[in-house]
C-alpha cells in the first residue's frame, strides 16, 4: 500500500496549537465587545442552496463560489461571506426574534479567489449586525464597535475609513453614469489593491467609460483631507442629486457623533475611494487600515445594504453591519509581531516521576482544575529533567513537583520554568496556597 502525500490544498492552512490559541483568544474578546453592545450570537450552515448564495455579491463573487450538486441532486453552494446567510436568516426567523435584532456570528467562509497575502480561500469572519432599522444610530454604532474591538484586540494604530454609496451614487449621476454603477463601484473598490492605472484600464474596459469619465472618477475617489475639507469638497458636487445629499448629510451626522462617542478623527477618515465590491451595499460603508501595515487591506470591513433581505421576504428588513477579517488580522499582527503566541493553554504542569503515585497527581490535578486552574497532568513516570524539557517547550509557566518528601509533608515545589526559582507551597485544603500563588503572579 503506497503512502498518500500529506498536503493541503492552495488557499487553506493547518494552525498548529501555538497560532490557533491566538486565532481563539482574539473570538474570545471579540464576543466580549459584540455582547457589551448587545449583540447576540447565531450560526447558519455552511451549505446553502444555490440560489440563495448566487447574484448577491457581484458577477466577480458567483465566480468564486465552491458550488456543486449533493447527493439528493440539489444545486447548493458554500457560503462566501455570513451576511448572505443572515438575510436568508432573518427572512425565515425575523417574526420570532423582533426588530431591531443585533446578531454576531463568527463562522468559517469560502471563496475560489487567487491566494494571496493575507488573503485565503477559506477564511473566518466574525461578523456584527443589527437588522430591522434605518436609523444612522446603528451606523454608528457600526464604527464604535470596531473602534472598541481592536483595543481589546491590543490594537492602538488603526484607522477606521468611511463613506456612502449615496454620496457615490449621486455623484455617478451628475457624470451621467448611473447605468454603470456596479461595475464602476466595483472597479472603484480595487483602487488600494491594483492602483491607479489597472483601476482606470477596468473602468474602461469593464465599465465601459471613456478615458475622460474613468479620469473624472478617479479625481473624485482622490479628494483627500480632513473630514471637514472632505464633507466642503464634495458639497458643490453633489448638489442637485438628492441621493447624494442625503449620502454626505449621512456622514457628516456620522463623524459628528462618533466624535462624541469618543472616536476622534485620528481614528475615523471620511475615504471617498472605499466603495465595498459587494452589490448589495447601499448607504454607509467602512473599511479598517493599521496603520503600521496598510498594505495587507482592510482588516475590519462591511456596510448598509438596506434591499437584500427583500429577495427573500416582502417585509422591510434593512441592515447594517461589519466584519472582521479574523485570519488576514493575524497574518498582519504576526508579520508586525504582535502576536502573542502559546503553545500550551494550561496554567501549570503536574510532573509525574513516582510511578506509585499516580492516584496522588491525579488528585492534585483535580483539586486544581476545581479551584479553577488549567493543569495538565504528565502521562508517563519518566526522568524528571525529561518532563522539564518537554514542560519548557511546551510553554508551561509552572510545574508541579511532589516526591515522598513532599508528600510525607502534604507541600509541593513550583518550579517556575523561566527563572528556574521554586516554591515551596502547602496542599492542604484543596491546594488553596498553589492555586492562590498562581493567580497573584498571572495578575501582577
Amino acid at each position: 500500500m503506497s503512502i498518500i502525500q500529506p498536503r493541503t490544498l492552495q488557499g487553506f492552512r493547518d494552525f498548529l496549537p501555538d497560532v490557533m490559541m491566538a486565532r481563539e483568544s482574539i473570538m474570545e474578546r471579540a464576543r466580549t465587545v459584540f455582547r457589551s453592545f448587545g449583540f447576540a450570537p447565531i450560526d447558519t450552515p455552511a451549505l446553502e442552496y444555490l440560489e440563495i448564495l448566487t447574484g448577491k455579491g457581484g458577477e466577480e463573487t458567483d465566480r468564486q463560489l465552491y458550488r456543486f450538486e449533493d447527493h439528493g441532486g440539489r444545486k447548493v453552494g458554500l457560503r462566501f461571506d455570513l451576511t448572505v446567510p443572515l438575510a436568508r436568516f432573518a427572512a425565515q426567523h425575523i417574526g420570532q426574534l423582533g426588530t431591531p435584532f443585533k446578531r454576531y456570528h463568527l463562522g468559517t467562509v469560502w471563496r475560489g479567489e487567487r491566494a494571496q497575502r493575507g488573503r485565503y480561500r477559506e477564511f473566518m469572519q466574525c461578523d456584527f449586525d443589527t437588522i430591522g432599522t434605518t436609523s444612522l444610530v446603528a451606523d454608528i454604532e457600526i464604527v464604535q464597535v470596531i473602534h472598541d474591538l481592536l483595543l481589546a484586540i491590543g490594537i492602538e494604530r488603526f484607522r477606521v475609513h468611511i463613506n456612502n454609496r449615496k454620496v457615490l451614487n449621486g455623484l455617478l449621476e451628475r457624470f451621467e453614469l448611473s447605468d454603470r454603477t456596479g461595475p464602476v463601484l466595483r472597479a472603484l473598490d480595487k483602487l488600494p489593491k491594483i492602483g491607479r492605472e489597472a483601476v482606470e484600464q477596468e473602468l474602461c474596459e469593464a465599465a465601459g467609460l471613456s478615458s475622460e469619465q474613468a479620469e473624472r472618477v478617479l479625481t473624485l475617489a482622490e479628494i483627500h483631507g480632513s473630514n471637514e475639507s472632505i464633507l466642503e469638497q464634495l458639497e458643490p458636487l453633489v448638489a442637485g442629486s438628492q441621493r447624494g445629499e442625503a449620502g454626505l448629510d449621512e456622514l457628516r451626522r456620522t463623524v459628528e457623533a462618533c466624535a462624541a462617542a469618543g472616536v476622534g478623527t485620528d481614528r475615523l477618515q471620511i475615504d471617498v475611494s472605499i466603495a465595498r465590491g459587494l452589490d448589495y451595499y447601499t448607504g454607509t460603508v467602512y473599511e479598517t487600515f493599521l496603520t503600521d501595515l496598510p498594505t495587507i487591506g482592510s482588516i475590519c470591513s462591511g456596510g448598509r445594504y438596506d434591499d437584500l433581505a427583500s429577495l427573500y421576504t416582502k417585509q422591510q428588513l434593512p441592515g447594517v453591519g461589519a466584519s472582521l477579517g479574523l485570519d488576514r488580522l493575524l497574518a498582519a499582527l504576526d508579520e508586525l509581531k504582535l502576536l502573542e503566541k502559546a503553545h500550551t493553554p494550561a496554567d501549570l504542569m503536574v510532573a509525574y516521576f513516582d510511578k506509585t503515585r499516580l492516584h496522588d497527581y491525579l488528585r492534585i490535578a483535580a483539586e486544581l482544575r476545581r479551584g479553577g486552574l488549567a493543569v495538565e497532568c504528565y502521562p508517563e513516570p519518566k526522568k524528571l529533567g525529561q518532563q522539564l524539557k518537554y514542560a519548557d517547550r511546551k510553554g508551561f509557566p509552572y510545574v508541579l513537583i511532589a516526591g515522598d518528601r513532599e508528600f510525607a509533608e502534604n507541600v509541593c515545589q513550583l518550579k517556575h520554568l523561566a527563572s528556574g526559582r521554586s516554591e515551596t507551597l502547602s496542599l492542604e485544603n484543596r491546594a488553596e496556597a498553589v492555586i492562590r500563588f498562581v493567580r497573584e503572579r498571572a495578575v501582577s
